[in-house]
């Protein structure tokens, strides 16, 4: 047994060297192995970090001060934070409730979570920390509510519930006007303006105006007790800013950072990391600046350069090797990113061999790019084997994909759209929604008037006319006006009866909420408002059932995740709101082409990519050329370049249909910044002999391919 103790760490260790071999005979040894002695006699840590490579392994051990991963594409980022949460816990005697682990997406979450697990082995991670910037500031707002003039129940707005507010303060429907003010004031809320700053600050009598509606909009959500997506951020910041006894609780309970994605974080959230990680500097922070491509949304690349300043010992580690795609492909990104000013000099490498020849592929116009892509996913997936989610189709904007899923549909291959219409989005989940949050939170007035006229109960626009009137002028909410003895004088008794119905029963399903199973009262509530019956009212049979069936759908889900979590109907709503404005629904893993945006797709990899649509006014888009925003639009080819593994194929079109009108495209001056030798383009020529030789060419390859299988079937 002792040879055994000894010989267990080579074994381990050729487990953990090649864990791609698929030996059966050896992985069932070594499982074995690996199991009896993860149970008798723990696995050294420091073994365990002996599959990592030279930086890695710095960046875990390193906690002599605030770090800085540089971490370049598929380098194995998500591997340095997972175990050094491992380490701080089994090494340096950090309890799992002062480290917290902060990502962007509830997915990037529960993955991290999981593989933290996976890693401690069974032992006890209860109180750790893995969460979302926002999920975080929810966290600290439920318990400091107070100290802001908030109750813990308060609500959270989704986009749809801004724009309406918005739109009622600037008098509008003008979608584009309205998208225009929640941004500006997203982004001065991002920037940490209140409103009295961003009036003081306007440069024009417009931003003047969108500055009058953001004080109006804010005063708004107040008299809701509701907050926004970017108050989950800034009211802690700011509360924090204020009072210290709050910010030394909280810099007591999270003791050690790490930050995922750092390059898009924007202002606010780098503010709060600064906070709670306090002069010390206790965190680690991995990102990095070449795939910085959301400062549309606020973030803010700056934010590596302000580290350095505002924390004079930061340490840098760069993590250059790449696991994920070939030499070419590298190289390729290699040469595009360095046109790029950098903050810190990186070049990614990879031992994975050169790979295949990158395609660019010039099309006649985009039913051709369509077709020409679509034929060529056909033909190397049937000349590789492989399977139809080992191919992506990135593009720069979501109107490209249209033609390209009708191609797909055509040739019968089945797709996956990333970015679709979100399952908490669909109509008749938010209907149900907003009851649940009505019933969190009875000031919420955008949920009262959804609940109130969803099924419509007699209840009219001209009693929600008066009932609104008489809660302005009481600074109170629609629910609490109901309620008062000057708004009966002002209905009638059928207008009056009916809303007081309505309220009644809010009331006292708030109060059972509080008390009895999330289960029951879902039943009750369905039953109570006829929603089923609602629903084959307003659409066809078959519309209607599917409608149902995903509130049936939401309602196990919701019953399920209460159970699991201990959780009442009430405590569960603010996270219903965070998982819609996070992420919506999970994408499973199904045998399916990815079309996506390029945003989208980061953080994704693919086994063979198809770029599409690389010209001028594309990538680089036409705004962000006329605007000097070259540099971001780089990094975002950059990004698609390195979700490919095995193959990428780069396409552009000669002309394009816009507004019923040919115009004439060019490529773009991407491509040619691309290193050369590793480029085979095709379809430019204009010489028709060529293009046909070149098509039997591949013809004959096929048949040739078609011959050698019906030789191996007989």
């Amino acid at each position: 047994m002792n040879v055994l103790k000894d010989g267990r760490f080579w074994f381990l260790q050729c487990f953990y060297a090649d864990n791609t071999s698929h030996n059966p005979t050896r992985l069932t040894i070594v499982s074995r192995l690996k199991s009896h002695f993860s149970h008798s006699h723990p696995v050294p840590r420091n073994f365990m970090l002996s599959h990592l490579n030279a930086p890695q392994r710095e960046a875990v051990k390193y906690l002599d001060g605030p770090l800085l991963v540089l971490a370049g594409a598929g380098s194995g980022k998500t591997r340095v934070i997972t175990h050094k949460i491992v380490y701080l816990i089994e090494e340096c005697g950090y309890s799992p409730q002062h480290i917290a682990a902060i990502t962007f997406t509830n997915k990037a979450s529960r993955e991290m979570q999981a593989r933290v697990s996976k890693l401690l082995q069974g032992n006890n991670s209860k109180g750790l920390t893995v969460t979302t910037f926002h999920s975080l500031g929810m966290q600290i707002l439920r318990q400091e509510a107070k100290h802001l003039g908030y109750k813990p129940q308060f609500s959270i707005l989704d986009a749809s519930d801004s724009m309406s507010i918005v739109s009622d303060i600037l008098k509008t429907t003008d979608k584009k006007e309205i998208r225009r003010g929640q941004t500006l004031i997203s982004n001065w809320k991002n920037a940490m303006l209140s409103p009295v700053a961003a009036m003081e600050q306007a440069e024009s009598d417009i931003e003047l105006q969108y500055a009058t509606v953001y004080r109006t909009y804010q005063a708004t959500l107040q008299a809701y007790q509701a907050m926004d997506f970017d108050d989950l951020i800034r009211l802690p910041v700011e509360l924090f800013d204020r009072d210290a006894t709050v910010l030394e609780k909280w810099q007591n309970k999270l003791r050690y950072l790490l930050i995922d994605e750092y390059q898009d974080t924007n202002t606010c959230q780098y503010r709060m990391v600064k906070q709670i990680a306090g002069v010390q500097g206790a965190f680690t922070a991995v990102g990095d600046d070449d795939q910085a491509i959301y400062a549309w949304r606020g973030a803010n690349v700056e934010n590596l350069r302000i580290l350095q300043d505002d924390f004079s010992r930061l340490h840098v580690i760069k993590l250059e090797q790449n696991y994920r795609s070939t030499v070419r492909i590298l190289r390729a990104a290699n040469t595009l990113i360095a046109n790029n000013p950098k903050l810190f000099e990186k070049k990614l490498w990879s031992d994975l061999g050169m790979g295949e020849t990158i395609q660019v592929v010039a099309a006649r116009d985009e039913d051709q790019e369509a077709e020409n892509v679509v034929m060529r996913l056909q033909s190397h997936k049937f000349e590789n084997r492989t399977k139809f989610s080992d191919y992506a189709i990135l593009y720069r904007g979501n109107h490209q994909a249209r033609i390209f899923e009708q191609y797909l549909r055509n040739a019968r291959i089945p797709y996956q759209l990333s970015g679709g219409t979100s399952f908490f989005d669909r109509t008749e989940i938010k209907d149900i929604i907003a009851y649940l949050r009505l019933l969190a939170n009875s000031d919420d007035d955008p949920a009262f008037i959804r609940a109130v006229t969803t099924p419509k109960r007699g209840i009219g626009a001209q009693t929600l006319e008066k009932l609104g009137n008489y809660a302005a002028g009481r600074h109170i909410s629609l629910f609490a006006a109901a309620f008062e003895a000057g708004m009966e004088h002002q209905l009638g008794p059928k207008q009056y009866e009916p809303l007081m119905t309505f309220c009644n029963y809010i009331n006292n399903l708030q109060f059972r909420a509080e008390r009895e199973s999330c289960e029951s009262i879902m039943q009750d509530l369905l039953q109570a408002i006829a929603y089923e019956a609602y629903l084959f009212d307003q659409e066809e049979a078959r519309a209607a059932q599917s409608k149902w069936s995903n509130v049936l759908d939401f309602v196990g889900w919701l019953n399920k995740k209460a159970e699991a979590d201990g959780k009442n109907v009430i405590e569960l709503t603010q996270l219903i709101a965070l998982l819609n404005i996070l992420e919506g629904r999970d994408e499973g893993e199904v045998d399916m082409v990815r079309l996506s945006t390029l945003h989208a797709a980061k953080g994704l990899e693919f086994g063979h990519v198809f770029l599409v649509g690389i010209e001028e006014g594309i990538l680089p888009h036409r705004e962000s050329i006329e605007n000097g925003q070259i540099e971001e639009e780089r990094r975002l080819m950059y990004v698609g370049i390195t979700r490919a593994q095995k193959s990428l194929t780069l396409t552009h079109c000669k002309k394009r249909k816009r507004a019923g009108e040919w115009q004439m495209c060019e490529p773009s001056r991407f491509i040619d910044e691309l290193a050369q030798e590793d480029l085979r383009v095709s379809g430019r020529e204009s010489d028709p002999a060529t293009q046909k030789a070149e098509g039997t060419a591949k013809l004959d390859q096929l048949k040739a391919m078609l011959s050698r299988k019906a030789g191996v079937e007989k």
